[in-house]
């Protein structure tokens, strides 16, 4: 990393052991490690492990018992994560898989999470398919009844949520409303999704009619974490092409996603 006037950056060494000590403290064994211990895990000398201790225990990240000299993690390491969202999952594990993707399909995909009662595009390669139709896309909210993710993500959410986001459509009382407040239209949605194993969108979304496509959800146990489509031109793929074209390699790169989530959450 360099600044403006070209000079290059030096990693700041006391931190990175700072942080070497509370990762350290954090994995030992009942909550609680002895200078020692640390010095032992982190392959720093005892006295430098002593010294950040001591700058820690004064910023209040970690306690010390008096009875036995070892440390603990104290509560305000909680305040680290207070800026962190579920959402870093998609750059740590998701964003190499949609680069495979589109490698494999060449139309663009969007990696979308819930957002009220929309969805919102996370990360996407339409900046890199060399058949996009769009760019900026990052952010862009698209509604849950009639795109492909909605579809999704509506169809494989808890059944609580999913009575929760049609009462909030039915609120909302714009363009969804009317499709949410016909139960027999959702059911039929529903029912369909879930039976496909995927949302389907042949240009029922009436600000993007000559778009069409396909969705399946990333799913954590029960709960789902977001959606990963392939979107196409209806013009240029009928809707039978892209289910026998997309979504094998649509369900191969969620179930890389999903297992790279498991595997995360195993290291952590």
């Amino acid at each position: 990393m360099r600044t403006l006037t070209g000079a290059e950056y030096r990693h700041v060494q006391g931190l990175e052991r700072g942080l070497s000590v509370l990762m350290a403290l954090n994995r030992a064994q009942d909550g609680r490690a002895t200078t020692r211990e640390l010095s032992e895990r982190t392959n720093l000398h005892r006295t430098t492990v002593r010294r950040l201790l001591e700058t820690l225990l004064a910023q209040g990240y970690v306690r010390r018992s008096e009875s036995d000299d070892s440390y603990r993690l104290n509560l305000k390491v909680r305040e680290l994560s207070e800026g962190f969202t579920d959402d870093e999952w998609i750059s740590a594990v998701a964003t190499p898989v949609l680069g495979e993707l589109l490698r494999t399909v060449v139309w663009p995909s969007d990696l979308t999470t819930l957002d009220g009662t929309a969805m919102i595009i996370r990360e996407t390669t339409h900046r890199f398919s060399r058949l996009s139709f769009h760019r900026a896309m990052v952010g862009r909210r698209m509604p849950l009844l009639y795109t492909a993710s909605g579809r999704a993500y509506l169809a494989f959410c808890p059944e609580e949520e999913r009575a929760q986001l049609l009462q909030m459509l039915i609120a909302a009382d714009d363009e969804q409303s009317g499709f949410a407040r016909n139960p027999a239209l959702v059911r039929r949605l529903v029912n369909r999704v879930r039976t496909d194993g995927y949302g389907l969108n042949d240009g029922d979304w009436k600000a993007e009619a000559k778009v069409g496509a396909v969705a399946m959800p990333i799913r954590r146990g029960e709960e789902v974490l977001g959606c990963l489509n392939v979107v196409y031109l209806r013009r240029a793929v009928s809707t039978g092409q892209a289910v026998e074209q997309f979504i094998p390699a649509l369900r191969r790169a969620v179930h890389r996603i999903e297992t790279g989530l498991v595997s995360r959450a195993a290291n952590a």
